[in-house]
């Protein structure tokens, strides 16, 4: 019988008090590079299911990505069996998968087998003048951006659209990006509220205009919690960065039963400014949810 995998890692990123852009890394241990957990079958399976059905938007890569991917999809593989013996062996060039009971092999396509093999997404970003540009990625599960629109620009271009990055932390992130020493791992996290528990989300952000479906009497039941793990490593033959990110999306419902949670939650929303929140995509239900919260809370 194969060994179940644990519940998933509970994140709880946000922190009461005026939201402030900060990278907020700290170091990560090998063995902790990847989160493996109970939701791997489904979350591969879907993640197959748009490597098939939606491959153009999942997949993408820039002339002359080829060799760093398939140095991310080598390490990959090393990673797993030592880690994670009693899911993943190797014998040559198979890779066995006990958890969804699937093998592979290096024929095909790298950048198809770093899609399906993990949890996480992948975007790798090779850093020149222009500081860390988008080459190629693995991005099953984006919450709300595009993959096509995003390929072949540099970071800072990437994220424009985040209140404040320009003059906060674009020179501090290309920083990090070139000085990451091969060898390290770096992970940090960031969070949201949303009003769609889907993992592939590829629009939808930035929404401002108010829900009234959503109200303070239903705004528990209909929200999620959605957190990024980001985590950072350089490869050392390219020098290319990995960036993986593994989406945690967790129902309020279950957020709101910690103790304490509830009045947490809503001081960290408070914090945000209005640019904030509506990048983050919360403008729409933000009062309600307030209210809400605060109903709990007391």
């Amino acid at each position: 019988m194969v060994r179940a995998p644990p519940p998933p890692t509970r994140h709880l990123p946000y922190a009461p008090g005026a939201y402030r852009l900060a990278l907020a890394l700290t170091a990560t241990r090998e063995t902790e590079w990847l989160e493996i957990d109970d939701h791997y079958p489904a979350q591969i399976a879907e993640r197959r299911r748009l490597v098939t059905e939606r491959r153009d938007e999942v997949l993408g890569r820039m002339p002359g990505s080829e060799p760093a991917i398939t140095e991310l999809r080598d390490p990959l593989a090393a990673h797993l069996t030592p880690t994670s013996p009693h899911w993943f062996t190797r014998d040559a060039n198979v890779l066995r998968n006990a958890l969804d009971g699937t093998t592979l092999t290096r024929a095909g396509d790298p950048l198809e087998h770093i899609a399906v093999l993990t949890q996480e997404d992948f975007c790798l970003m090779r850093v020149d003048s222009a500081g860390p540009v988008l080459i190629a990625a693995a991005l099953c599960f984006p919450s709300r951006w595009r993959l096509s629109e995003k390929l072949g620009h540099p970071l800072t271009a990437i994220h424009d659209p985040v209140p404040g990055y320009a003059a906060t932390l674009a020179r501090p992130v290309d920083r990090f990006f070139g000085a990451i020493a091969a060898g390290r791992i770096a992970q940090r996290l960031n969070w949201s509220i949303l009003d769609d528990p889907a993992l592939f989300q590829p629009t939808g952000h930035g929404r401002g205009a108010h829900d009234p479906s959503i109200t303070p009497g239903n705004a528990i039941a209909r929200l999620n919690l959605r957190v990024e793990r980001q985590t950072f490593r350089r490869l050392p033959e390219t020098g290319v960065v990995v960036f993986g990110i593994r989406v945690h999306v967790t129902p309020l419902a279950e957020v709101i039963a910690i103790p304490g949670e509830p009045a947490r939650l809503a001081a960290a929303l408070r914090g945000l400014s209005p640019a904030m929140a509506r990048y983050k995509s919360m403008a729409p239900f933000r009062d309600a949810l307030l209210a809400s919260l605060d109903r709990h809370a007391a």
